[in-house]
């Protein structure tokens, strides 16, 4: 059975590739971290967390991307940057769903920069 956060991620990014954005890896993950999806949206690479919550207590969704979490995206995203070629336009997006089973999803484009 595929988790409920495997099925969140699937659906972002059924998604963000419905808006024309490209995958270029799942679950990258390093030593500084990990980021869900990295897409392309045209010559810029989108680093992408998927964030899951029932219930808009404590925040919701939006809110359990912290300052720490968003330290730890960057890094991550700064550790993938470092083994690249040139230094190509970035951002950070949030796809927030309250539920894997509707199309409730926000997405936050450029929701957090240095």
């Amino acid at each position: 059975m595929i988790s409920r956060g495997r099925e969140a991620e699937a659906l972002a990014l059924r998604f963000l590739k419905g808006r024309g954005l490209k995958l270029i890896s799942q679950n990258y993950r390093c030593r500084f971290g990990e980021i869900d999806l990295i897409m392309r949206d045209g010559h810029t690479i989108v680093f992408t967390e998927v964030r899951l919550r029932r219930s808009n207590a404590f925040g919701g969704a939006s809110a359990s991307v912290d300052r720490g979490k968003q330290r730890r995206i960057l890094a991550a995203a700064r550790y993938y940057l470092s083994e690249l070629r040139g230094s190509p336009v970035c951002r950070c997006d949030v796809v927030l769903l309250t539920d894997v089973k509707d199309n409730d999803i926000e997405w936050l484009q450029n929701a957090f920069t240095e």
